[in-house]
């Protein structure tokens, strides 16, 4: 499976059986794989299974929630479009307050409901149509309006007068003589088209066809794929698909004949595009595109839609194209594995290209599903294959044949050529009985379909071989199974147990004995069974568990030592309860299975394990201190030399006379001063907290700004001096 990296998909096929009071519904879910490592990467979802339970009596295997892996990633299962595409194209395309947003979401809902045959809900139907018909009416300004408006009024067979249709083609006529790029050609030549189908009294024939195709296809690249505009030189996987479409329009409407080896060239650049095609390792096929317009990326999905809606509007209109049917068939495969998308465009797209190609004039392809992937060998369920078209359609009369079972983990098949017997009633086809050697397990069936009508082989592909995984599933038989408590290799007590059953078993132990249970697994066909899990539990009357694995082999068993396991047990004497845990996603009488209780006398903890003494700690006495006089008198001669400093400064006649007296000189000499008064409130906070790395950063940002004030403070003074020399 896979899917758009920015939507995605889901995918479920299930199956279910019952027996031995629990039922058991296998469902195939998915996971995601990126492919790519970018934003425009697309995602692979690889199915695996996962089981549903539905009990009809008390079970506890919780851990069958986990089971079961892929079975083959080369076999996948594909099934026709479903109630589950229906019930999603209703809430994805619910409208809002009624009426859809835009023509194009319009179309694309209406579209999607008619492959799905949805019916559409009168007012809705009214509304619709009646923004059709205003917008065929308004004389819209571009054809992408028209091209939609007329799409929604070909599904919805909205009332529109001929006079009206004859004014919109010759708009559109218009729209295709001024055309400059492949999308304008695109609205243009298609909603001609779209007037041909509604009425045959309005003349929407082109009269230089072979022009107008000429124009189309120089924008063909030599790869098969097309660019938007001879001025952009990217080219695009859904330009292509668009290119098809359109000229095989332009061949519907031509009104004199278009050059043969034009029509020969478009068929081979066809071939060249599909040599370029991806593929999945199930058989699907699909078209990347890393091309980003103004409507944003064209991934895989919108990318393959629209090839594969080109391809079979060609085929319609210029006859067969030279395309292996094995693509064909592998371009169904890509959108049935996308499963149900989880947007409405994506849907759409998925829809749309499938209800083309089960009307494809080159091949129909027909797909082969199952009705159950989990068959249950004890009830003797039976293998019914359907065959339909991709939109579930019957197939023609054919007839279906095992050819080769493969057990999972091995590349040696068993060669079964064995026809299906066809039932008409349910139009299957029914395999009676699981094929000699099938036992519990995980299988890969190959099945060949033949066409009944040689002359269908022209019509129909079947792909050959087609591989699908199966699920068997059975009741596993538990034999000779008991629990036993060991003393120096002897057993000294033993209990036979009932499993699946119940069980209450009264043991005693004490840590120099073990205990050991042992049990056999048997499938239907006699062969030993390895389940996915089989565990020992023991749960302390505390609460506190302990789990061990059982031992697989011909005979299962598992022995606790308990003189090796004091210490995991906590050296926790007292009432333990057993419980045995089988399971596996085949194994139809899982279990959880309490078996009783075993009572252990194990010794004391030794002294690392009991209380510790109590410790006893004192804080250091504070240190003597000086008195507090003296520290007093200490700070005190600290202020001595800074009045000594105040009283020098008196005696050497210091004065401000020099100090600026104009505003802004003035103010650099504050700032200037108190930025020395910052560096050494610095300093303080660096004898009291701070940190060397960080004291030295703000010196540097403070001695930048003292720079720069102290250099404007002395300009000035040097100026002013200057003035008073001058003088």
């Amino acid at each position: 499976m896979r899917h758009n990296s920015s939507q995605l998909g889901y995918k479920v096929q299930s199956a279910s059986i019952e027996g031995r009071g629990v039922k058991l519904e296998i469902a195939r879910s998915t996971v995601l794989k990126p492919i790519g490592d970018d934003s425009s990467s697309h995602f692979r979802l690889v199915s695996s299974p996962a089981i549903k339970f539905e009990m009809t009596r008390k079970l506890g295997f919780a851990f069958l929630l986990l089971a079961a892996a892929s079975i083959c990633e080369a076999a996948a299962i594909f099934s026709p479009i479903s109630e589950a595409h229906r019930s999603a194209a209703l809430e994805l395309f619910s409208p809002a307050a009624g009426t859809f947003s835009s023509l194009e979401e319009a179309t694309e809902a209406l579209r999607t409901f008619e492959v799905l045959g949805i019916e559409i809900e009168s007012d809705l139907k009214d509304s619709t149509c009646k923004s059709a018909v205003d917008a065929l009416s308004s004389g819209s300004p571009n054809s992408k309006d028209l091209y939609y408006a007329l799409r929604v009024s070909s599904v919805l067979q909205c009332k529109i007068s001929d006079g009206a249709l004859t004014g919109v083609a010759l708009r559109l006529k218009d729209f295709v003589k001024d055309a400059k790029s492949l999308l304008d050609f695109y609205y243009s030549i298609g909603g001609l088209v779209l007037i041909k189908d509604q009425t045959s009294e309005v003349d929407v024939l082109l009269d230089d066809a072979d022009g107008i195709f000429r124009s189309v296809k120089d924008l063909s690249q030599s790869d098969g794929k097309w660019r938007y505009s001879s001025n952009n030189p990217e080219s695009s996987t859904y330009a292509a698909g668009i290119a098809l479409e359109t000229l095989s329009g332009v061949i519907t409407l031509k009104s004199s004949d278009i050059d043969g080896n034009l029509i020969d060239a478009l068929k081979r650049d066809v071939v060249k595009l599909f040599d370029n095609i991806d593929k999945y390792d199930d058989g699907a096929y699909y078209f990347d595109d890393r091309f980003v317009d103004a409507s944003g990326h064209q991934g895989p999905v919108s990318a393959t839609s629209s090839v594969a809606r080109g391809l079979t509007t060609l085929a319609s209109t210029s006859g067969s194209l030279n395309i292996p049917g094995d693509k064909i068939l592998g371009l169904a495969r890509f959108f049935l594995g996308i499963g149900v998308p989880g947007t409405g465009k994506d849907l759409y797209y998925q829809i749309d290209a499938l209800a083309s190609l089960d009307q494809s004039r080159v091949l129909v392809p027909l797909i082969l599903s199952l009705q159950a992937s989990v068959l249950s060998i004890s009830s003797q369920d039976k293998l019914k294959v359907k065959v339909t078209t991709v939109l579930g359609s019957t197939g023609p009369p054919l007839s279906v044949k095992l050819m080769q079972v493969f057990s999972s983990g091995s590349k040696d098949a068993s060669i079964i050529n064995q026809e299906l017997k066809f039932d008409p009633k349910e139009a299957v086809h029914v395999l009676d009985a699981l094929p000699v050697g099938v036992d519990v397990g995980e299988y890969v069936f190959a099945f060949e379909i033949v066409l009944s009508d040689p002359e269908h082989k022209k019509i129909y592909v079947t792909g050959g071989r087609t591989k699908v995984p199966v699920y068997v599933t059975g009741v596993v038989k538990v034999e000779n199974s008991k629990v036993e408590v060991l003393e120096s290799d002897s057993v000294e007590t033993q209990q036979k147990l009932d499993l699946p059953g119940k069980n209450d078993v009264a043991l005693t132990a004490n840590h120099l004995q073990k205990l050991r249970l042992s049990f056999q697994l048997t499938t239907p066909l006699q062969n030993p069974f390895k389940p996915h899990q089989a565990l020992l539990k023991l749960r302390h009357e505390s609460g506190v568990e302990h789990s061990f694995v059982v031992n697989s082999g011909k005979l299962f068993e598992t022995t606790l030592d308990f003189l090796g396991l004091v210490e995991n047990f906590f050296y926790l004497s007292g009432k333990y309860d057993m419980e045995l845990t089988v399971g596996d996603p085949a194994m139809e009488n899982s279990f959880l299975q309490p078996l009783g209780h075993i009572e252990l006398d194990l010794p004391d903890a030794p002294e690392k394990y009991g209380p510790k003494p109590e410790i006893a700690h004192i804080f250091r006495l504070q240190e003597k201190r000086p008195p507090q006089e003296l520290s007093y008198a200490f700070l005190g001669l600290v202020f001595v030399p800074f009045l000594a400093f105040l009283v020098g400064l008196l005696r050497l006649g210091v004065n401000m006379k020099n100090f600026p007296t104009s505003m802004i000189p003035a103010a650099f000499a504050i700032l200037f001063h108190g930025g020395i008064a910052a560096v050494l409130g610095l300093y303080g906070l660096f004898w009291l907290k701070l940190d060397l790395f960080t004291t030295l950063k703000t010196l540097g940002v403070l001695g930048l700004f003292l720079m720069f004030v102290g250099h404007r403070t002395l300009s000035h003074l040097a100026s002013a001096s200057a003035k008073v020399k001058s003088a």
